[in-house]
């Protein structure tokens, strides 16, 4: 298997006990996942790769999404249409501009 040309990571709050806390979780990040994967199939997107996380550490601007390898992070994903704008951008090689985060804060 050849490593994916991006990896999409999206916030699902949770924490090292296994509980999920936060605002990503409380916007329903985790039940985008489903909409993301299935965009990414039906784009004929095989070289990204979806992953949810721990919580990213951005929980005022969530829900929060990271495609890599560009270390692009968008905050505010929580609609259809936001992940359609990320995922736009990663097919035409550009920035979803309207939802980057320009300065993250650990």
């Amino acid at each position: 298997m050849e490593c994916p040309k991006h990896h999409i990571f999206v916030c699902a709050s949770y924490r090292v006990s296994g509980e999920p806390q936060g605002l990503c979780h409380k916007k329903g990040s985790v039940s985008l996942l489903q909409y993301i994967e299935e965009e990414i199939l039906d784009r004929g997107m095989g070289d990204v790769l979806l992953s949810s996380t721990g919580c990213l550490k951005q929980c005022e601007r969530g829900p929060i999404l990271v495609v890599y390898p560009e270390n692009h992070w968008y905050g505010g994903i929580d609609s259809e249409e936001a992940i359609d704008a990320v995922l736009d951008a990663i097919e035409e090689g550009t920035v979803a501009d309207a939802y980057l985060l320009t300065a993250v804060e650990a």
